[in-house]
């Protein structure tokens, strides 16, 4: 398992939000570039970068992406607003190495095996739930679909991980939800990353005591910029197995 640092982009800035609440905003960085080559000197191999304006549908922020790009040598998985081939098209172009689809899992399905046949296997399926139901658009709409059976039907489907987030645990530093990542794992029979609520490195060493059961990365986001522990601490649970 790996620890993923997360910047999510709003207006060009780096944010944080709670439980995905836009209100709840709080500016950590004018310049996500910057916190990218600071995550990357800690020794980070992967970086998280969420869309927000494109998530809702208010624009996007490929300029600060392609910024992003130049400063992080590592893989770059990003989600917000992919809802169409095209789209996905232009953050390949941009250099970003993985794509998190959410909202057309549910509107879209057949089609994600047909991306992947042009653009390879640089598809990730973004669950995202609160109370087990799938919500799509930014979160803000319910879709009636429980996470465990969208994750049953993303086997075979070209895509390459499953990303989940337990929306009511995002921000909070509560914990992460393990139990519903075990499930989405084993019903997708896909690797899955554990995203939300992750706020000390007990947390995490609660999910290294879970080896080999289909859970191989966490995504860690306020926890990071609240200086509850640094990312080099986060990188040794996993690496060199330290107990707290």
């Amino acid at each position: 398992m790996i620890p993923i640092p997360a910047i999510d982009l709003l207006d060009g800035r780096c944010v944080r939000l709670t439980e995905g609440v836009f209100d709840t905003a709080k500016t950590y960085s004018l310049n996500p570039a910057e916190t990218a080559r600071q995550f990357a000197d800690e020794g980070a191999q992967r970086l998280h970068v969420v869309d927000l304006d494109a998530a809702r549908g208010s624009g996007n922020n490929r300029k600060a992406l392609a910024d992003i790009r130049k400063a992080f040598p590592g893989t770059i998985d990003t989600g917000g607003g992919i809802r169409s081939l095209s789209d996905a098209r232009q953050l390949k172009d941009i250099g970003i190495n993985c794509l998190v689809l959410g909202t057309v899992l549910t509107e879209k399905l057949p089609e994600i095996k047909e991306w992947a046949e042009e653009l390879g296997e640089v598809f990730i399926g973004g669950i995202d739930a609160r109370n087990g139901e799938v919500k799509i658009a930014g979160w803000k709409q319910g879709s009636s679909l429980q996470a465990v059976t969208l994750a049953a039907q993303l086997k075979k489907t070209g895509l390459t991980e499953i990303i989940y987030t337990d929306i009511s645990r995002d921000g909070t530093l509560a914990g992460p939800n393990i139990s519903a990542s075990l499930q989405i794992a084993r019903a997708s029979e896909l690797p899955v990353t554990v995203s939300g609520g992750t706020g000390s490195l007990k947390h995490l060493q609660e999910l290294a005591d879970h080896p080999h059961q289909g859970l191989t990365g966490v995504i860690i986001g306020k926890a990071l910029y609240e200086g509850r522990f640094t990312f080099t601490e986060a990188r040794r649970v996993f690496e060199q197995g330290e107990r707290l």
